[in-house]
């Protein structure tokens, strides 16, 4: 198969084996998006975000923006860090769509003196998510929730949304620039055959 890597930069053909390992060594996935060409063209990308990406698509994408809606995204102290990526990318979802995002940190027993440990998670999620998302409501108690409230900033959403766009066509061109090529390949392969073939009945006649 020939494989685009996650940058759009032609990676060449190799084995699934080996397009599957190099997914693993960026950790991403290795997705087929051109299975008529041959050898067929994968390519290494996020398919969570992909899939998503071709949803918003579906639904309208030139649609004009929806009354923003509250969307929560809930923590504990003690989230790991895959979990909070998680979570992460679903509040930049909510906030792309145009929605306003509560995060809150839920205490239980004896959580309820760490509280600082909620703040300064909360205090993460701001930074990892700036500059998408700036601060409506800053954090605060509420009986055992600490709750902060997010707002998508306007001229940064529409920044990721067109480099979005222009990684999406880059790709677009990356993948019909495999194909031209498998299809060069292919014909070359060809043409050498049948001219192979046209030289054999001549021989035999010497």
């Amino acid at each position: 198969m020939r494989v685009i890597g996650a940058d759009a930069e032609q990676l060449g053909v190799m084995t699934p084996e080996e397009a599957l390992e190099k997914a693993r060594e960026v950790g991403l996935d290795l997705v087929e998006v051109a299975a008529t060409s041959k050898p067929p063209v994968c390519r290494i990308m996020d398919y969570g975000r992909y899939k998503y990406e071709q949803k918003k698509k579906r639904t309208g994408q030139n649609k004009k923006a929806h009354a923003a809606s509250l969307k929560e995204v809930k923590l504990r102290p003690g989230t790991d860090v895959h979990d909070l990526g998680f979570k992460l990318e679903n509040a930049r979802k909510f906030l792309l769509e145009g929605d306003k995002v509560k995060v809150t940190v839920m205490f239980r027993g004896r959580e309820m003196v760490h509280t600082h440990r909620g703040r300064e998670q909360l205090n993460e999620v701001l930074k990892q998510l700036t500059p998408l998302a700036k601060l409506e409501n800053p954090p605060r108690m509420e009986g055992r929730f600490m709750s902060m409230i997010l707002v998508g900033d306007r001229e940064a959403i529409a920044e990721a949304r067109r480099e979005a766009e222009a990684a999406e066509k880059a790709m677009a061109k990356a993948v019909a620039a495999a194909e031209a090529e498998s299809e060069g390949q292919n014909e070359a392969k060809d043409s050498a055959k049948k001219a192979a073939a046209g030289e054999e009945p001549a021989e035999q006649t010497e």
